[in-house]
């Protein structure tokens, strides 16, 4: 339950029980049923500058977005922002990547959009704040509970659970 550290310990219990029961799977698979259909590097360009023409259109440009394999829930994050600054003649050129933890191509499109929304804010608020948290809740207003969600997904998969979901050719785009 590493992943649920810092939530209220009456909310705890109730993941608990629903993993001692072996229904949280069954719960999580009724709430997201299926998965998204965005396989591909370019589809996910596609899909996060798409979110940020909605919600951040003054943001700096992204030069790149893809899954990344390399990316380890357990080890690192589920996302990455970079931001790469170098001088080009005269001028300071930055490039911005996100790049999004490939455990993410076989889930929900609801938590792919929640962590593509998290990496998103971070263009524009570098701390994890009152003011982060607010602007994820603007783009996304399920952000708390998609998080906590996930989160719940993940202690799942740490203890041992099956994967929920696999992108198939019924899967629809999010």
């Amino acid at each position: 339950m590493k992943y649920l550290s810092g939530y209220p310990e009456a909310l705890l219990a109730q993941v608990r029980q629903l993993m001692e029961q072996g229904r949280l799977a069954d719960v999580l698979a009724q709430r997201y049923p299926v998965a998204h259909a965005v396989r591909t590097d370019s589809a996910l360009y596609d899909y996060v500058t798409g979110l940020k023409q909605d919600f951040m259109r003054k943001a700096a440009p992204l030069s790149r977005v893809n899954y990344d394999n390399k990316l380890h829930v357990v080890r690192h994050a589920l996302g990455t922002h970079t931001s790469i600054s170098r001088v080009q003649g005269g001028k300071l050129k930055a490039k911005r990547e996100i790049r999004i933890a490939s455990v993410f191509r076989d889930m929900p499109p609801e938590f792919l959009r929640m962590i593509v929304v998290h990496e998103l804010a971070h263009l524009k608020e570098k701390d994890h704040d009152k003011a982060f948290y607010q602007l994820c809740a603007h783009m996304e207003p399920a952000y708390h509970q998609l998080e906590f969600d996930l989160r719940v997904y993940l202690c799942h998969l740490d203890a041992g659970g099956q994967p929920l979901w696999s992108a198939g050719p019924e899967a629809p785009a999010p």
